[in-house]
């Protein structure tokens, strides 16, 4: 077991019996442990001692509002790329100064809503966005605080559709449209622009991504205080990896990384943000799931469970592996099995020939590492409703989002009664 990961014990987790949760809630169900995540917390908290440092969770890895009021009380601020997010962050307790607002499809009408409410800074992506943004705050007659998003070029070696620091994805600018955006700064009299922004990919399981990249940005934050521009706040972004895969995995600590930022941007005077996502939240969630049935193909036996790729769509999206094991001691001989879901798609598979003690109908298992990106990206399809997530702590548990039902699912719809012409 990986330091800090969900511990499961003898079929409980946090002293909650999981049978027995399972039994009373249901399955699919997504099960968070707030230990774990406290723990992360404390660990980067630690780490970066002595430094002007503001952690900023990546709401996109869980938006519940009830993980979102755990980071609150705990002093952790928010990363968000939506105005939904933003709602989310302030009605969880996060105080709009330490919520910074990425991504590079923000409307005119959201930037007007986190200026409204005052957020910390604006990771810019693009040049429209910047203009876009001197014209939003004119118009409300305030100063937008901002930092320009820099594309560092940099290889983050983890899976192609969550690297975000290379040339060719779409997130960023390149060093030399930034130095001409600090050039032409003081035309913008409604943004202050002061800050560098960095975030080169997730799931980053080696120190030498984050190396070359800060090595990239510290260049830069030095030639600019040289030519008199202000640097009064660097964001080193996120992407920590976790581990998915027991014994293969190996993930960064979250000493070493500090370290790696004090190092390279040793003298910095100014504020540092940090935006971990994943690594706070995904070891400290499970799905539980229940056996459907055992099918055996012409070539593969196949382990049908209750769970689909719409409760965890990372092993379709990007071939993920999670970590599946039965919750029980009991001993069985090895089997070998493609694991999927009910979802009429090929793609609604957790895993190929996977090797697991032998399952009958009704079993229940659990997929580790859920915390991130499970319930955070699931959808309705196959009409299919959400599944029920509760937060676990010290021997108690609570439903954070109840199980969605039909009429839930339903609610926006209705027959075609009004027509109108545009």
């Amino acid at each position: 077991m990986q330091e800090h990961q969900a511990s499961i014990t003898g079929g409980t987790c946090e002293g909650v019996d999981l049978a027995a949760l399972a039994q009373r809630e249901g399955t699919p169900l997504h099960a968070y442990s707030t230990s774990s995540i406290r723990q992360r917390i404390g660990d980067l908290k630690i780490a970066l001692a002595g430094l002007d440092a503001t952690i900023c969770f990546a709401v996109k890895a869980n938006p519940n509002l009830a993980i979102l009021q755990l980071m609150a009380n705990a002093g952790v601020g928010a990363d968000i790329v939506s105005v939904g997010e933003l709602r989310r962050a302030l009605n969880a307790g996060m105080p709009a100064e330490r919520i910074v607002f990425s991504g590079v499809g923000k409307s005119a009408d959201e930037i007007a809503g986190a200026l409204n409410v005052g957020i910390l800074r604006f990771n810019v992506e693009s040049l429209d966005e910047l203009h876009t943004l001197q014209r939003v705050a004119k118009a409300q007659e305030v100063t937008a605080r901002a930092a320009v998003r820099i594309n560092p070029d940099v290889d983050a070696q983890t899976h192609a559709k969550i690297s975000t620091g290379k040339s060719e994805n779409k997130f960023g600018v390149g060093i030399d449209e930034a130095r001409r955006w600090f050039a032409d700064r003081k035309a913008l009299t409604h943004v202050q622009l002061d800050g560098l922004h960095v975030h080169i990919g997730s799931q980053i399981l080696s120190l030498d991504p984050f190396r070359l990249a800060l090595q990239r940005v510290t260049a830069f934050w030095r030639e600019l205080e040289q030519a008199g521009h202000p640097v009064n706040s660097i964001d080193v972004g996120g992407g920590l990896g976790v581990c998915y895969r027991a014994g293969v995995d190996r993930p960064v600590a979250a000493a070493d990384y500090v370290d790696a930022i004090r190092e390279a941007l040793a003298g910095y005077r100014g504020r540092l943000l940090l935006e971990p996502g994943r690594w706070l939240v995904a070891e400290a969630g499970v799905l539980l799931t229940r056996v459907l049935r055992i099918k055996q193909g012409t070539e593969r036996r196949f382990l049908v469970l209750d769970a689909a790729m719409n409760d965890l769509q990372r092993p379709s999206l990007y071939d993920a592996w999670h970590d599946i094991v039965p919750v029980t001691d009991e001993p069985r001989p090895p089997t070998t099995y493609d694991i999927v879901g009910p979802v009429c798609e090929t793609g609604d598979t957790f895993a190929r020939a996977r090797e697991l003690p032998e399952c009958a109908a009704g079993d229940l298992l659990l997929i580790r590492a859920t915390g991130a990106y499970g319930a955070s990206m699931a959808s309705t399809y196959n009409s299919r409703p959400l599944a029920a997530e509760v937060l676990l702590d010290q021997g108690r548990y609570a439903v954070v989002r109840r199980r969605q039902h039909f009429e839930d699912m339903i609610a926006g719809e209705q027959p075609a009664r009004n027509w109108e012409t545009a």
